[in-house]
């Protein structure tokens, strides 16, 4: 830590104080690092390639990568990445206390193998979740989606590592109904996936505006191209034009989305199915749909698909399902598209490293190169030849020399700052604030305030509302919305006057910070080290045990002091951020 601990226990103070410093930047001590020789690429494990492509971008842009991360700092990333929270004291002892050679890989390996399977599921479930129906997804008026619904099948689709491919299939082609069973209800037909289509499409397929967000959004998040400007005109810098925006449409107008009421109960869900398709002009055997033209004038389109390298496959024109599926061809045509790996690579390297090879990374094509083609398409290679192994990605990613790196600057390596608008180099990792999801989740492992009895039930409801706070909806023409602990005073108050907060900081017997005050074994030197491991991952400096030494001199109560100092601990941007 870089500032002298606030001690006071005044609301008020604290609140000023803590403000000031949750929407402050961290500034990390620069330290300097030496190069190491480039590796060959010859013979060598999917890793070392990736490791030996990166140090090529570095010494072509005259860098050297910053010193390797600390261990501490290294388990407490790759916790929050995997399975979305920090370590326990006892994981982040178990893997510091591991004095193999391949204590990183033996770590990765464990949070991806079935001792961590429920935590892992949870995250990417949750994130998927955000991806696919948005953060507020299912919690509008009269919404059309079922987000637990749309949780239940990720949660088994990654509970299982289903290839990413066969996810996109199932999710673009799905039929069925939203609403997944309860105790009293078996809810016949039930499939999670069509809460991704539910709210995208529409009511009437002849509407001219009908699917244009399923047609955006599918692009958008498995083919990596924002397409939504097209549907008005042809845009400068983009290789999609007006005209494929319409013909991707033309694939969603046999699909409605079925509002359904349960034996006469207002109970609504939605069915997802096909339907003939007879287009505006009332002849099924040409089904076109209409889009106008800047200068006025209408054209007609009908299913095609544009692929990577400019191939385009054209269904047959008829609006009978009999004749063509095709939402079903479009599921197939996107799993075999050459835009898929690419968009999922870029995705997931931009989760682990807060930028991709594009920025944005979603937004991919011509009109936007990316920073390292070269590993873009090795890692895109390696994940095809792997089945679409989510997990192997993740492997390799985590376990890279870049994944490792210290986010202190180093002495030849000032220039890699992507907040000043250059394209990210990797040579260091940038540090970037939790998502909600994990700020919640850390907290309640760093406090155990999860080991309070209650239901899971009241786990989840508490989780959603705490989480629902920080959701800012923008209103875009994409429908963009956000959850990020960005530092805003209204986020730094509800965070730190909360009753999670407050909860955390009981010292009565049974919390973890009663049994680190009243643990007799421990010295006052190691009960402080404590706090600092578990927040931090790890331990205090002897600057910052000055720091709190103020503490105890200003409190009859030594317990008093130590939650002060455990309060300031969890509402600094050291915990908040992931570095």
């Amino acid at each position: 830590m870089n500032a002298p601990l606030p001690l006071t226990r005044c609301p008020l103070h604290r609140t000023v104080i803590f403000a000031v410093a949750a929407i402050s930047i961290i500034v990390f001590l620069s330290w300097s690092a030496s190069a190491d020789t480039a590796i060959s690429t010859a013979n060598q494990d999917p890793v070392a390639h990736l490791d030996a492509l990166m140090r090529t971008h570095w010494e072509e842009n005259e860098i050297s990568p910053s010193s390797a991360a600390t261990e501490g700092e290294w388990c407490r990333r790759v916790f929050l990445d995997v399975i979305g929270r920090i370590p326990t004291l006892d994981e982040l002892d178990t893997y510091l206390n591991d004095n193999s050679g391949d204590k990183k890989s033996r770590l990765v390996d464990r949070l991806l193998s079935d001792q961590y399977s429920e935590a892992y599921t949870r995250n990417w479930a949750n994130i998927w979740t955000n991806v696919l129906i948005g953060r507020s997804g299912g919690s509008e008026r009269n919404s059309r989606t079922n987000r637990r619904g749309m949780q239940v099948y990720l949660e088994e689709a990654f509970g299982e590592n289903r290839p990413y491919d066969q996810v996109v299939t199932e999710l673009i082609n799905a039929r069925g109904t939203s609403r997944p069973p309860t105790a009293s209800d078996a809810a016949p037909d039930f499939n999670g996936a069509v809460n991704f289509l539910a709210m995208k499409l529409g009511n009437n397929p002849n509407d001219p505006e009908y699917g244009t967000q399923a047609t955006a959004k599918t692009s958008q998040i498995f083919l990596g191209r924002r397409v939504q400007c097209t549907q008005c005109h042809d845009h400068p810098f983009n290789r999609w034009k007006q005209n494929q925006f319409w013909e991707f449409n033309a694939f969603f107008r046999q699909t409605v989305a079925l509002r359904r009421f349960e034996g006469g109960r207002n109970i609504a869900f939605i069915q997802l199915a096909e339907q003939d398709f007879q287009g505006p002009t009332g002849e099924p055997e040409e089904a076109e749909i209409f889009y106008d033209r800047r200068n006025g004038v209408r054209m007609a389109a009908y299913p095609v698909f544009t692929d990577r390298d400019g191939a385009q496959t054209e269904l047959a024109r008829s609006g009978f399902v009999e004749d063509v599926d095709r939402r079903a061809q479009l599921a197939s045509l996107v799993r075999r598209s050459g835009y898929l790996p690419e968009a999922l690579v870029n995705r997931y390297w931009a989760h682990f490293f807060s930028h991709g090879f594009t920025q944005p990374f979603d937004d991919m094509g011509p009109h936007n190169l990316p920073s390292h083609p070269d590993i873009l398409q090795y890692l895109s290679e390696q994940f095809v030849a792997s089945g679409y192994d989510l997990k192997q990605l993740i492997r390799g990613i985590t376990l890279s020399e870049a994944y490792g790196l210290s986010s202190r600057l180093g002495a030849h390596n000032e220039a890699d700052d992507p907040a000043l608008g250059e394209a990210p180099l990797f040579s260091r990792f940038y540090p970037r604030q939790m998502r909600a999801e994990q700020l919640y989740d850390s907290l309640l492992i760093a406090t155990r305030a999860d080991k309070t009895g209650q239901t899971t039930a009241d786990q989840e409801r508490k989780r959603a509302e705490w989480l629902r706070q920080f959701v800012i909806a923008f209103g875009t023409d994409e429908n963009d919305e956000k959850s990020t602990f960005n530092g805003t005073i209204p986020q730094v108050l509800s965070l730190f006057n909360g009753d999670l907060i407050q909860q955390s900081i009981d010292a009565e017997s049974g919390s973890f910070l009663g049994e680190v005050i009243r643990d007799g074994e421990l010295t006052p030197r190691e009960k402080m080290d404590c706090l600092f491991l578990a927040a931090f991952s790890r331990k205090s400096s002897a600057k910052e045990r000055r720091w709190a030494n103020r503490a105890f001199a200003n409190h009859e109560s030594a317990t008093a002091a130590f939650q002060d100092v455990w309060w300031t601990l969890l509402n600094t941007n050291e915990f908040i951020l992931n570095h």
